[in-house]
């Protein structure tokens, strides 16, 4: 051997050169271990793996894990799938961190057994092999202790007696349990799971401005008007309510209606304009109300099964204290002035970012820190980033993970509407959740690329949030799309995420005009203006969001995102998809019309095999939303939706059962 080859072989030290077994290929796995995989109480961590040796021998794989704080290691057996990959699983029972990791060993008895067994069959001499098994046996039990010790021994005085008892299963399952592990191979990292609770993985947000949660017009609304809508929000079914920036809103620069660049007398500016000389993000708008209503309205929630989500938005008005305080967390232009930020050719005067380029970055960013941890000591435990990825992400990794360590049930929502790999790094750094692309995925080819590819791709550390709109996002389909378009949005958003928000009551009450032609900006944007909200109209989609999200509830197939499969259907404007419980008994079926104008009709193309479901054999489905039932038979079965009255099938599956009939709630 010669050249760089030569060299490479000579610089690599070999300690053991008896390790024949090969670990590799190992999932879940976030950049080589690099950053957690992400489960929540009560899941299960199925970990697979290549695993393979050199010849013919046999091997055997464990998976190790323990939780983050224990020193000692549990072990659970690997069993082989095919081609060398092997599987095992292990639970997560409390929040926090968990390691796991593998090893793998040649299983000298096994193959002993294998080969001992077929030299039997053939009628071959194994006096000689029957004394390497009894060897093998003998091993075992001094590696062994008590009564398992004794029992091994037992074992190796049976076998000269009773040759065949080597292939008894109970023999195997006995030496498995002591096997010869010398010259096994260990992979080479410990692989690391965040373990968050329930929330993370299923929730339903609202957003509501409290400005504007005053019972009559006219008035701005307080932390106790807030209190007096809980009852309503708790009916619609929904479990986060996220409250934009509380604080107190700059005068300087502020923003008039519609974003009108010079305010009127009484315009209320915006909430994200932070910071005024009552004080800035750990102060509250005095027009709110006291620190007192807003824990009083945290606990209130609470004891509705509830929480108060806050914004965190690490930005600044020019009113802001931080601007005296510390003129050296901001940028100067060259004539000594605060730059504010800009977008080209947009200004946005009322807003001044932070610079995370200061060489008081430290004290930047203990401050920053010390702002959620002020608001977790009032009660908070899930918090709205407001774009995160204009920040650096060694920060957000040091703090989120600070956090966390010291709360682990806090839950944060990435609002990062970014490029992809950006969005990832987030939520591989430490964000529990994240919204999505889904307010521009329309199509029904954009959608099966969204969430049937991209998705699933980074599905171990990315959890989806869906919304259909927000106080930024009035997408065009609800523009123009009425009523139906209302629906259909909602439903995609309420089944195909597990977690999943609105910003209401905009979205009930179906607001939908723009600011302007091809512009995502509403009309008389709630952001700049205190709007009054009549929650008793006759148009609202109040009745079907407390449906939606008491279905939510009631089936679990809905409370998770890994089981999503989607079904063939002859119609570009239909689309189904299928979710399933983790034990398999409740199955979901959703079909829905893309198409807000018209009625659509195909043939669906059920893939029956992962629903547990016989070719040979009829099944119920009981749609939901309407209470119909349908007896269906096989792959290809027809289905017709009319947006003008449901826009979707919301199917439960109930394999080989008699049909029923019964009354539903249509639209």
């Amino acid at each position: 051997m010669t050249g760089p080859n030569r060299g490479m072989m000579q610089a690599m030290e070999v300690k053991e050169g008896r390790r024949r077994v090969v670990i590799e290929g190992v999932q879940p796995e976030v950049d080589g271990g690099r950053f957690p995989i992400k489960r929540t109480v009560g899941e299960r961590v199925v970990v697979e793996a290549d695993v393979f040796a050199d010849g013919h021998d046999l091997v055997a794989a464990s998976l190790l894990h323990r939780r983050e704080q224990d020193r000692v290691w549990s072990e659970v057996p690997m069993a082989p799938l095919v081609n060398d990959r092997w599987r095992a699983a292990f639970p997560v029972t409390e929040l926090g961190w968990y390691r796991y990791t593998l090893r793998a060993w040649i299983d000298r008895f096994g193959t002993w057994r294998r080969d001992f067994g077929r030299k039997l069959e053939a009628g071959q001499s194994v006096s000689v092999e029957l004394r390497s098994g009894v060897d093998m046996v003998e091993r075992a039990a001094k590696r062994a202790t008590g009564a398992a010790a004794s029992a091994l021994r037992d074992w190796a005085r049976r076998l000269p007696l009773d040759p065949e008892a080597a292939l008894l299963p109970e023999l195997a399952a006995k030496m498995a349990s002591y096997p010869d592990r010398r010259f096994g191979s260990a992979y080479g990292r410990e692989l690391s799971v965040v373990v968050d609770r329930e929330r993370a993985r299923f929730s339903a947000w609202y957003e509501l401005f409290p400005r504007s949660a005053a019972a009559e017009p006219g008035r701005h609304g307080t932390f106790a008007d807030v209190e007096e809508r809980l009852p309503y929000i708790q009916d619609l079914g929904f479990d986060v309510v996220y409250l934009p920036p509380i604080h107190p809103i700059g005068r300087s620069f502020r923003k008039g209606r519609d974003n009108a660049v010079t305010a009127e007398p009484g315009d209320p500016g915006s909430p994200w304009a932070i910071g005024a000389e009552e004080g800035g993000h750990t102060s509250i708008n005095p027009e709110l109300g006291p620190m007192k209503d807003f824990e009083r309205l945290v606990e209130a929630a609470r004891v509705r099964g509830m929480e108060i989500a806050l914004d965190l938005a690490y930005q600044c008005s020019a009113d802001h204290p931080y601007l005296k305080e510390h003129p050296e967390w901001f940028r100067h232009r060259p004539d000594g002035t605060i730059q504010y930020a800009e977008n080209p050719p947009k200004r946005y005067q009322d807003i001044y970012p932070l610079d995370f380029e200061t060489d008081a970055w430290r004290e930047l960013w203990d401050e920053l820190a010390s702002i959620p941890r002020f608001w977790i000591g009032h009660g908070v435990r899930i918090f709205r980033v407001d774009n995160p990825h204009t920040k650096p992400f060694p920060f957000w990794e040091w703090m989120l993970g600070c956090l966390k360590a010291e709360h682990p049930d806090l839950i944060f929502l990435s609002e990062a509407f970014t490029r992809p790999k950006v969005m990832h790094r987030l939520a591989k750094i430490g964000f529990t959740q994240s919204y999505t692309y889904f307010a521009w995925r329309n199509a029904k080819w954009e959608l099966l690329e969204y969430f049937g590819r991209d998705l699933p791709a980074v599905a171990e550390f990315f959890r989806p949030n869906l919304w259909p709109n927000t106080p930024d996002i009035l997408a065009e389909f609800l523009q123009t799309g009425g009523r139906a378009a209302f629906l259909s949005r909602f439903i995609l958003a309420a089944t195909m995420g597990a977690s999943y928000g609105i910003y209401g009551p905009a979205f009930e009450l179906m607001e939908h005009e723009p600011l302007r032609p091809g512009s995502e900006e509403y009309l008389h944007s709630e952001k700049y203006e205190i709007r009054h909200w009549n929650l008793s109209a006759r148009n609202s989609l109040r009745r079907q969001i407390a449906l939606m999200n008491r279905i939510r509830r009631d089936n679990p197939a809905l409370h998770g995102d890994r089981s999503l499969r989607f079904h063939g259907i002859d119609n570009d404007q239909l689309i189904a998809y299928s979710k399933r419980s983790p034990d398999g008994s409740n199955i979901i079926l959703v079909v829905v019309n893309l198409d807000p104008r018209n009625t659509q009709s195909g043939w669906l193309d059920l893939d029956l095999e992962p629903l547990g479901l016989a070719a040979d054999r009829p099944f119920e489905v009981h749609d939901l939303l309407t209470g119909s039932r349908y007896g269906w038979g096989g792959r290809w079965n027809f289905v017709s939706l009319d947006p003008t009255s449901v826009p979707a099938h919301l199917f439960r599956i109930r394999p080989h059962l008699p049909l029923h009939s019964g009354d539903g709630l249509d639209a």
